[in-house]
Order: C-alpha cells, then sequence, then structure tokens
C-alpha cells in the first residue's frame, strides 16, 4: 500500500475538505495555496460587497464572492474588455 500526500486549504478546514474531495483536496502544496489566494479575495470582496451593497446578506454576498474570486482572471480581462462577461456563459 501507498502513501500519498493531500494538501488543503486551512480556509477551508479539514472536515469541509473531506467532504468535497474533488474540489478542497490538492496532492500540490502550490494547488491548495492557489486555493488558499482565491479564498483570501473572496473574504475580502464578500465585505466590500456587505459594505457597499445595501441590503446584500452575508450568505449571498459570499456566493457573489466566491463567483468573482473564482474567475478573476475573466474579471481582469473584463475591465478592458467588457463583453468578455457575458461571452464565457454562451
Amino acid at each position: 500500500m501507498a502513501v500519498q500526500a493531500v494538501y488543503f486549504s486551512d480556509r477551508d478546514g479539514l472536515d469541509m475538505a473531506l467532504k468535497n474531495p474533488e474540489t478542497m483536496l490538492f496532492t500540490s502544496k502550490a494547488e491548495a495555496d492557489a486555493r488558499d489566494k482565491i479564498l483570501e479575495l473572496a473574504e475580502e470582496i464578500q465585505v466590500y460587497l456587505v459594505g457597499k451593497v445595501e441590503g446584500l446578506g452575508d450568505e449571498m454576498a459570499e456566493k457573489c464572492a466566491m463567483a468573482i474570486a473564482e474567475d478573476k482572471d475573466l474579471f481582469q480581462k473584463a475591465l478592458k474588455k467588457p463583453e468578455l462577461l457575458n461571452a464565457a456563459q454562451e
């Protein structure tokens, strides 16, 4: 039997990572670090959204923030070419 190292982000926590191994457990530290950076960005976006958009609840802000953080490269490109945001969905 072989031993395999797996990595996860502390922000997700071990319990959450074990419940969602296909998206939260990684075979390299670099992948886990990338996930951690997405989660860090999402946390900051969530705080911004809650403060900026009146009436936006924490749960919806969290969902929106994760969507933006996970597609941050698309959003960076869309700053120069806005039509890219919806072109990706077609």
